[in-house]
């Protein structure tokens, strides 16, 4: 029992490496900034902005449509049985969330095609003749680029929020089971696309636009973060002690250091100046959030696999 729970409180690299893994982490990051640059997206075409020749709508399909496609790809990497992932979609359990989960990975993916045939690309369109005179029709009709924004908004949300839904059903793990995380979760994929569209949108007007819409998202997601603590901290022990994982644990210099500070506080500041025209729009801010976003994922899945209701006393 003692050379057990050495083990547990002691892994060699070897031992992390064989029980920590990287593709769910990946998956749920990938995942949750593609459910914010739908949602995003779905706004500017639902504000009709398919006029500006450099709205980022035009690009933000492709983008997704790469991220989307990775964030499966790791997810499949980390399946047991892969010979038998279709089985998932024989049948549908409205109990399960990874049943949900499954069939709306699978909706995103023609939500995302309506989103490319707005604009063609010249690529497509000289090869497909067929999906220039699409795209022309649903150009003629404001109201039907508005309900694919409409689509690419709900889609988007029921993709952020099934990331956050997938950890917290799990009751098993104390750190996860908490009904904010997929607030928590949804709100850190809307900073993240935020930031990520902020650096390749070429139009200005948007990047400040951004800038502006990601310091609200840091700043809820700030607030949702401590309501997520204080939920843990005031419910039972094994909730505490997972709490403590990320305060003053094992977790906490990644938890403080990079998610907190990097990833929320700093860039809010150097973004709020920014917006208030007291220093110019940069990179930094941007990218300090992602990585932040991305580094939350995996604090959150790999300190919620280390908490536990019989050990996590002798985990912290």
């Amino acid at each position: 029992m003692n050379e057990i729970t050495n083990t547990r409180m002691n892994p060699s690299i070897d031992q992390f490496l064989s029980i920590w893994n990287w593709e769910i982490p990946v998956y749920l990051f990938l995942g949750g900034i593609v459910a914010g640059m739908m949602i995003i997206s779905g706004y500017f075409l639902f504000k009709g902005r398919t006029k500006d020749v450099e709205c980022s709508c035009y690009k933000i399909p492709f983008v997704s449509l790469i991220f989307l496609t990775a964030g499966m790809i790791a997810l499949f990497l980390d399946l047991e049985h892969k010979a038998y992932v279709w089985r998932v979609y024989t049948t549908f359990k409205i109990k399960s969330p990874m049943s949900w989960g499954s069939w709306i990975l699978l909706l995103i993916y023609p939500v995302l095609f309506l989103n490319i045939l707005i604009r063609i690309p010249k690529f497509l369109s000289n090869k497909f003749p067929f999906l220039e005179d699409l795209s022309t029709k649903i150009n003629s009709h404001p109201v039907a680029v508005r309900n694919i924004g409409i689509a690419s908004m709900i889609s988007g949300a029921l993709l952020g929020i099934y990331t956050g839904v997938l950890l917290s059903s799990l009751g098993a793990r104390p750190l996860w089971n908490s009904s904010t995380l997929w607030i928590l979760f949804l709100l850190s994929g809307l900073s993240t696309a935020a930031a990520f569209i902020h650096l390749i949108a070429k139009s200005r007007y948007e990047s400040h636009l951004l800038a502006k819409a990601d310091n609200v998202f840091l700043s809820l997601e700030l607030i949702v973060l401590i309501l997520f603590l204080i939920g843990l901290l005031t419910s039972t022990q094994v909730h505490i002690d997972a709490a403590k994982l990320l305060l003053n644990g094992s977790y906490a210099p990644a938890f403080w250091v990079f998610v907190v500070g990097l990833g929320i506080i700093i860039p809010l500041i150097i973004q709020i100046m920014a917006v208030s025209n007291k220093i110019p729009h940069t990179p930094i801010a941007p990218i300090m959030v992602i990585v932040g976003g991305l580094i939350l994922r995996f604090v959150i899945v790999y300190a919620g696999q280390v908490s536990h209701w019989f050990n996590a006393q002798l985990l912290k």
